[in-house]
């Protein structure tokens, strides 16, 4: 008997030996840092000449590790090796399949402030985002191994007189998932423990910007009993594999987080049935937000506040889910504005991996400049009220920043940012509110703070979004609570962590017998 679901608690980072313990994990994976790490199909350990380097962001002459890169020869290899343990593994009980997943998560949960001391050094994560991303990795592990046994039992159907119909699910075949680096653990886990634990082999090319921590889960899964060949580690530059892999003819389906036009990219291409493939391929995409928290005139001010700087400056903004769009009722924005800059004022910034701050660095150069860029593209749209300074002499150190009076056409109030810039707008009405937050491509999350019931209710069905909350923040979806995914060019509305995802990766099949 498997327990029931429960999510994994977070740590109290305000308990001294909970603090201990992390600088303990922190100091034992700094001691390693630097290592090489291979390739790995069908279980053979694979190093080549060729690396992704991975530098800690917060400290960009730290070298994290050193991964091998993946040719389009390794690929063919790893699918060849996937047909072939997928003749096993589709015929493996899914208690089997599952167990690997819970087996797995009891290893992570032993070792959980040492995967989270792996995420402050590899994607820069402070410590209680990195712990959260870690205790996510344990919940898909834990809830996807217990939908697989839900799933397992098919679904009932009506039967005649001298017949018995059987409705169940069988695994799809090999896949490819495409995982990001803002939830280097979490995500990554996620969108591979689930194709697997339905029964299909995985090809993982992790991110380029975070290769070592997707391959300390590779090592998690192995030593939880996964069979060879059902998991190929085959990290690379997107330019030279990430087509070939969406194109292979044995690709079933492709499992993808990331940004809309490489989303967009990965289904167009997917489309394209290639010479010797005798399927349609699935694409599951999530593919980014431009998401907003709406207060309403009738709102707690303070909750708004804490819910709009939490949101927007979690992480650097570094989310799919961050706020990015305040949008208020004028007669409290200038009190919510001001409430929000107090805040912001007490955020601090730096090193992670050295110390217990709220954000630290973002990502890598390339994702610096681009937020520098739209923090001058605001300079010209709305009014700089705090932060903008960028520092990249060390690490890629962005501060919080807030612009207000910003039109909703405005390009930071559309386009896509990824760091920690937020813009507030204000509305006349509750109605004007609900159209600046639907007038974007995107919809991702989304919040309204306000204690009008009649507003809550007109936004539950017309604030068009994946997932909306109410007198909360609009990040921090939790699995089994919250499934996470979104409509419009936020991508196919998954439903990460819900009772829907694994479905993605099978086939539905009817059996109807005579007597």
């Amino acid at each position: 008997m498997v327990v029931p679901f429960k999510h994994e608690p977070f740590t109290d980072f305000t308990n001294e030996n909970n603090r201990k313990e992390f600088e303990a994990a922190l100091k034992k994976v700094k001691a390693e840092l630097g290592k090489e790490y291979p390739l790995v199909i069908n279980g053979e350990k694979i190093y080549t000449e060729d690396k992704l380097v991975s530098v800690n962001p917060g400290k960009k002459d730290q070298v994290v590790g050193k991964v091998s890169k993946a040719t389009k020869e390794h690929i063919d290899k790893a699918f060849e090796s996937a047909g072939k343990a997928f003749k096993k593994w589709r015929k493996m009980a899914p208690e089997a399949r599952a167990d690997v997943l819970f087996r797995a998560a009891a290893i992570v949960r032993r070792r959980k402030h040492e995967f989270s001391a792996w995420l402050a050094f590899d994607a820069g994560k402070p410590w209680g985002q990195a712990d959260g991303d870690t205790a996510e990795g344990i919940d898909f592990l834990e809830y996807y191994g217990r939908q697989m046994l839900e799933l397992a039992k098919g679904k009932p159907l009506e039967d005649r007189a001298n017949e018995h119909n059987s409705y169940f699910y069988q695994p799809m075949g090999p896949g490819v998932t495409i995982p990001p680096w803002n939830f280097a653990f979490a995500i990554v886990c996620g969108t591979t423990v689930a194709p697997i634990v339905a029964g299909n082999p995985v090809l993982l090319k992790p991110s380029e910007n975070t290769p070592v921590v997707a391959y300390k889960l590779v090592e998690v899964l192995e030593e939880a009993g996964l069979p060879k060949g059902v998991l190929s580690f085959v990290p690379g530059n997107p330019s030279e594999i990430g087509d070939y892999l969406v194109d292979h003819k044995d690709t079933h389906f492709v499992n993808f987080t990331g940004s809309r036009a490489t989303g967009t990219r990965i289904i167009e291409r997917a489309a394209k049935v290639q010479e010797g493939q005798q399927h349609l391929k699935r694409v599951v995409a999530e593919m980014g937000g431009k998401d907003t928290i709406i207060v309403d005139s009738d709102a707690d001010l303070n909750l708004a506040a804490e819910s709009i700087v939490n949101s927007a400056f979690g992480f650097s903004g570094q989310k799919c889910s961050a706020c990015s769009r305040a949008v208020i009722h004028k007669d409290v924005y200038d009190e919510v504005l001001e409430k929000s800059i107090e805040l912001t004022k007490e955020l601090t910034v730096g090193n992670p991996a050295e110390e217990d701050v709220y954000m630290g660095a973002v990502v890598n150069k390339k994702q610096f400049d681009k937020i520098k860029d739209y923090i001058e593209i605001g300079k010209t749209e709305g009014e700089l009220v705090y932060g903008g300074e960028a520092d990249d002499s060390t690490g890629y150190y962005i501060k919080p920043t807030i612009f207000k009076n910003v039109a909703p056409e405005a390009r930071i109030m559309q386009e896509e940012i990824f760091g920690p810039v937020v813009a507030f707008t204000k509305a006349d009405n509750f109605d004007e509110l609900l159209n600046i937050a639907n007038n974007t491509e995107y919809g991702l999350t989304g919040a309204v703070i306000s204690n009008n019931r009649e507003h809550l209710e007109q936004a539950r069905y017309d604030f068009h979004v994946g997932n909306l909350y109410f007198n909360r923040g609009c990040t921090a979806a939790i699995v089994g609570y919250q499934p996470f995914g979104g409509f419009k060019m936020s991508g196919t509305d998954s439903k990460a962590g819900g009772p829907d995802y694994l479905q993605h990766f099978l086939e539905a099949k009817i059996v109807s017998e005579t007597f």
